[in-house]
């Protein structure tokens, strides 16, 4: 069992996760196998014949190179490999829809998204059925007819040994962390998936009709911790093996709960603070703590310390002086973010989202495919671009005064 988690969604959907689209998806060993392999190579001169074969049933790739030539790849059955599908189309062959990712400062459920930039069929996880269950991903996924269809102004091309291959119009990326996904992880490089899942540089930008140059001593094969980028939504890869040393919903509530039971104190105001519940992780309630996150002082609400009226989230910490945004602490609750189960000591700025001191700064240097060729590190809980010197802050709580 692997698991796919959608970048951004705090453990749900704001909605709720619903039927196959969820902030998480679980990939078993199907009861059949439902795997592909490529087999016939066709090479067509008219429209009607290309329609003729794609149309019988089987799964094929068409590369459409011009009016009047169109090289038709059939793909047969394979008993060794499942096959799982991603795209934001809710047609029955994508497995796993998912949606384009709004930033945190821009979530509520009036936000509209104009145009999509996910591909209706995005990619394609082929598993192998038997140890040690190898998964591979492939750009662009099967539409409903069991074709793929790359048109006249795709970026497709013949490689040397002789089969096509092509890239999807804003195209999947990979980045593999050096190291996996352990306390010990560092960024690795995005890289572009083809179709027929050959590792490729990034294109000048995510449209371009030029490819980038092969990358032959890397592969596919996802890792523990590979993030998969679809331009729109952002997916984390973890193993059965990798989640079983990550914290579980269980531990992240019962640090919660310890950091509740060590009655942390405004400085200020000498109230007790405390982290609501997971299921209420959504509403500030009166007991939340607050920090200054230039600094790190955590304190309860409180409506003084204004430095402007222009910035209005600027204020002054009454402890150290320091200026900077003053924002509600949100405890991270998707424990498949986290590299390690350490107490949640570090805050992401400028979210207020807290975890662990090393998922903190893992995720604080990871740089996140943002629009079509910038790259900026973000919270995984809510997708704010992050700012300020490190990116995340050190929490400075008070305890009791007893």
């Amino acid at each position: 069992m692997n698991f796919l988690f959608v970048l951004r969604y705090n453990g749900s959907l704001p909605n709720g996760d619903r039927g196959r689209r969820k902030s998480r998806f679980a990939l078993y060993k199907r009861p059949k196998a439902n795997g592909v392999k490529p087999s016939t190579v066709h090479v067509i001169s008219t429209p009607q014949a290309s329609k003729a074969i794609s149309c019988k049933g089987q799964h094929s790739i068409s590369y459409t190179l011009s009016r009047n030539q169109t090289v038709v790849v059939e793909y047969t059955h394979d008993k060794d490999t499942d096959m799982f599908q991603v795209g934001r189309s809710t047609e029955s062959p994508i497995d796993f829809v998912v949606t384009d990712t709004i930033s945190g400062s821009q979530n509520n459920d009036e936000t509209q998204i104009t145009q999509s930039t996910i591909s209706r069929f995005a990619c394609r996880i082929v598993c192998d059925r038997n140890a040690p269950y190898t998964a591979r991903i492939f750009a662009a996924g099967f539409d409903s007819s069991k074709n793929i269809f790359l048109g006249e102004k795709a970026a497709k091309w013949k490689n040397p040994d002789g089969h096509m291959d092509g890239l999807t119009t804003n195209g999947v990326l990979v980045m593999h962390p050096k190291g996996g996904f352990t306390e010990e992880s560092k960024p690795g490089v995005w890289r572009e998936i083809s179709v027929c899942g050959d590792v490729y540089t990034l294109r000048e930008t995510r449209s371009a009709q030029q490819r980038g140059k092969l990358v032959e001593n890397e592969t596919n094969i996802l890792q523990d911790g590979s993030l998969i980028d679809l331009c729109g939504a952002t997916l984390l890869w973890r193993t059965a093996d990798g989640l079983f040393h990550t914290p579980t919903q269980k531990h992240i509530e019962a640090l919660r709960q310890e950091i509740n039971a060590a009655r942390p104190q405004c400085p200020v105001g000498l109230n007790t603070l405390a982290f609501p519940s997971i299921n209420r992780k959504d509403v500030v309630e009166e007991k939340q703590p607050w920090a200054y996150l230039s600094c790190g002082h955590v304190h309860g609400y409180h409506n003084w310390g204004h430095r402007s009226d222009t910035e209005a989230n600027e204020r002054e910490c009454p402890m150290c002086r320091t200026v900077g945004p003053y924002v509600p602490l949100w405890l991270g609750c998707e424990a498949g973010f986290y590299v390690d189960a350490g107490p949640p000591t570090y805050a992401f700025t400028p979210c207020g989202h807290v975890c662990s001191e090393k998922s903190a700064k893992y995720w604080s240097q990871i740089p996140l495919p943002h629009g079509t060729h910038a790259f900026h590190a973000s919270c995984p809980f809510c997708a704010a671009q992050l700012t300020g010197e490190h990116n995340c802050v050190k929490l400075i709580f008070q305890g009791p005064i007893d």
